[in-house]
């Protein structure tokens, strides 16, 4: 293999569907390339948790054939792509960060796998996930700096997009899983509209919030894969209609209506933080078709951590109660998290999902006069990974249930990456997508982390 071929892992999904449709590369050279990627870098990251090279050289070679014989193999032509381990794969364990579940086959494919597949998309292999995707931070490593967080539940993913492993990786977000690793890995990360990505077999945490998503390093590949893992068709009426509605969905001659939310989590939030943020604001003012405004929540959002704390340990304590009896196979963490759901009422809940239905009906309506809102991905850098988080600026919009994406646009001073936000209406997916692709057109933001970082 020559050393164009060798460096295929650098580009992005689009970029090779180019150079596969011209035929000026085949599905192979990507792999080997990809492979050899791997080997080098993962035993730095712990990103992957179970690889099958013969078996994506074997799907590889039988993609070329096709090719060779006029066959169309879109519309991913055999692109590479992570899977976090929770979600079920007919010819890989799902373990889910788990020794309860070592070795576990579920025999069948997660229905968003399926998608990847019948779009011909190379599964490359699982990647590592915290404990039944929770907080218990596992073996990976943030690829800036080993001895700091990668962000917990979907760290394999970003971590394995983040450093050319693969252009693409799915994760899982219930309060910041995608946005945070992909902040603290410098990708972008993607969580569309609750439901919009089906979620039939994979691990259920928190049916209330849990969301399915994904990693890259462009703008271009967030839209690519878009189209392919959501649910669409005539079963799927108010998506559909609010997804092919051009008034929604496009700006066309008007100004871009942008909102700059600080939201409850600002004042704890670190000082270059803070200041990142501003500083991208202005820049976005100085757009002479952005129209530019702060816009405060309503008091009652104040209280959405302290209400997706009852649904989420309420919930894992329900669904996660026989791991829960083997205590000396369940993390301290994950335990005493679970454990806090006994001070919680039937009622408690209750309220909290009535509380939850009342923020995301209210975010709609406002919605209605503006297109997107911005605001901090996490509230600092990566931290160390003994130290505490600070509370997610992301989970007030999991719990409305609002498509976000983290775009990787800052390095603190401590030449570490964390991302800004932005943020729109329920459906309003495309119309986010837009913004985003746009932004990067006019190079107020870049795609992901240098791909010649080297660990």
């Amino acid at each position: 293999m020559d050393d164009s071929a060798a460096k295929l892992y650098l580009a992005s999904a689009t970029e090779l569907i180019s150079l596969i449709k011209d035929k000026k590369i085949t599905v192979s050279q990507v792999i080997e390339s990809i492979i050899n990627r791997i080997e080098k870098i993962n035993p730095k990251t712990d990103a992957w948790v179970h690889l099958n090279n013969h078996q994506s050289l074997q799907k590889a070679t039988e993609l070329d054939e096709k090719i060779k014989n006029g066959i169309d193999i879109g519309p991913l032509y055999g692109v590479p792509i992570g899977i976090k381990d929770i979600f079920n794969t007919q010819d890989f364990p799902t373990e889910m960060g788990s020794p309860l579940w070592k070795g576990f086959t579920p025999g069948n494919d997660a229905r968003v796998v399926y998608y990847l597949r019948m779009a011909n998309a190379i599964i490359v292999g699982k990647t590592e996930t915290a404990e039944f995707a929770v907080h218990a931070l596992g073996k990976s490593k943030n690829p800036y700096d080993p001895t700091r967080s990668p962000g917990t539940s979907s760290s394999g993913s970003a971590i394995a997009v983040s450093t050319c492993m693969v252009p693409l990786a799915l994760g899982t977000q219930t309060a910041g899983s995608i946005i945070r690793p992909a902040s603290f890995c410098g990708v972008y990360g993607f969580k569309p509209t609750f439901g919009l990505i089906p979620r039939t077999g994979m691990l259920k945490t928190t049916d209330p919030l849990d969301q399915v998503g994904y990693f890259a390093r462009t703008p271009q590949d967030l839209e690519l894969l878009f189209d392919i893992v959501r649910v669409k068709g005539r079963d799927y009426p108010l998506s559909e209609a609010a997804l092919n509605d051009e008034n929604r969905q496009t700006v066309k001659h008007r100004p871009w209506k942008i909102k700059f939310v600080k939201s409850s989590v600002w004042n704890k939030a670190e000082e270059y933080a803070r200041s990142s943020l501003e500083s991208f604001i202005q820049q976005l003012s100085q757009q002479k078709d952005f129209d530019v405004e702060e816009f405060v929540l309503p008091q009652e959002f104040d209280i959405a951590h302290h209400m997706h704390k009852i649904i989420y340990t309420k919930s894992l304590s329900y669904y996660f109660k026989n791991e829960l009896q083997n205590r000396s196979l369940v993390s301290d963490i994950f335990y005493e998290f679970a454990a806090q759901a006994k001070e919680i009422s039937t009622k408690q809940f209750d309220d909290a999902i009535e509380y939850q239905n009342a923020i995301a009906n209210k975010i709609d309506k406002a919605f209605e006069g503006f297109d997107v809102i911005i605001s901090l991905s996490t509230a600092s850098h990566a931290p160390l990974r003994n130290e505490k988080e600070i509370d997610d600026p992301s989970l007030i919009w999991t719990m409305c249930r609002i498509p976000t994406i983290n775009m990787p646009i800052v390095k603190t001073h401590a030449g570490l990456p964390m991302g800004i936000q932005t943020v729109a209406r329920r459906y309003n997916d495309k119309l986010l997508l837009s913004f985003v692709n746009m932004l990067r057109s006019r190079n107020l933001i870049s795609d992901g982390p240098n791909p010649k970082l080297e660990l």
